[in-house]
């Protein structure tokens, strides 16, 4: 089912309007108090994660709005709330004395008995995501007729996949102002464009990436675990309700590519590498700061 123009411009008009509202909202009473919610960033310098969970709030309403079915409004909203609640989590609650890096490091202090909040992220997004695959799966095909349990059951493990890898390749990104931002606005724009059936979402991605875009740029904010998760989860979410199968198997095969990469690959070296990249990358950013080293987030 397509989505009209002018619900795609609603979605982003609304996910944009939200998250700045939101976003000054949290400002002027940050729960728990400002402190809580600032971090260092990689200058050293003082930002705030109250991006996050404005950026949530943007994708949820815009998401809504934008919908082309009760089920794929049901599947973006599931994916996306996970991203953020199991993000946030991580972003408040990490013990910063048992830290682990990566998704291997996390899995490695699950397999030894230790439940980190980046483990808990990775199975509770995990498992979200999963969720709004089976709802955004049709049981049947287009003839009508019923699908067989088995392919139904492979199609939902892909997608969820797909949107738990997305929301987590997106966190990898976010390890410099205004980087994450730019990828998924990159991406999401040609499926908010084309209309398919995940284009209100696409369209939802967008403007909340428009709306944070330059007080990430200005390193007063930054999406964290809560706002990167969130935009990924609705993300793969898009693309699950738009792409046909082979699509989403390539996608999926990518993302889990760049995953493994990234716990021995820096992809801010790779970037600056590249000059197409290196040029998009800092585009409206503050002149770099030294080089240093960078640590994966998963």
């Amino acid at each position: 089912m397509s989505v009209g123009m002018g619900q795609r411009l609603a979605a982003a008009l609304t996910a944009s309007g939200a998250t700045l509202a939101v976003r000054g909202a949290l400002d002027e009473d940050p729960p728990g108090g400002s402190r809580r919610w600032t971090r260092m960033n990689h200058r050293g310098e003082p930002v705030s994660l109250l991006a996050g969970p404005a950026a949530a709030a943007g994708l949820l309403a815009g998401g809504v709005v934008g919908a082309s079915s009760t089920r794929g409004a049901v599947a973006s909203g599931i994916a996306t709330a996970a991203g953020a609640a199991f993000g946030l989590v991580d972003d408040l609650a990490e013990d910063q004395d048992r830290r682990a890096k990566g998704l291997r490091g996390h899995l490695g202090a699950l397999r030894s008995g230790h439940l980190t909040t980046g483990a808990l992220k990775v199975l509770g997004i995990g498992a979200g995501a999963v969720v709004a695959a089976a709802v955004a799966t049709p049981l049947r095909g287009a003839d009508g007729a019923r699908r067989p349990a088995i392919g139904w059951a492979a199609d939902v493990a892909a997608s969820g996949a797909l949107i738990a890898a997305t929301a987590n390749l997106v966190n990898l990104l976010d390890l410099r102002p205004g980087r994450a931002l730019k990828a998924v606005a990159l991406a999401a724009a040609p499926m908010a464009v084309a209309g398919g059936a995940g284009a209100g979402a696409a369209a939802a991605v967008v403007g909340v990436a428009s709306a944070g875009l330059e007080a990430d740029l200005a390193e007063r904010d930054m999406l964290g675990d809560g706002g990167a998760n969130a935009l990924g989860a609705m993300l793969g979410a898009a693309v699950v309700l738009d792409a046909p199968r082979k699509a989403r198997l390539a996608l999926l095969a990518g993302a889990v590519a760049l995953t493994v990469a990234s716990e021995r690959v820096s992809f801010t070296q790779v970037i600056a590498r590249t000059p197409v990249l290196r040029e998009l990358d800092a585009w409206g950013r503050r002149p770099a700061a030294p080089a240093g080293d960078e640590s994966p987030r998963a």
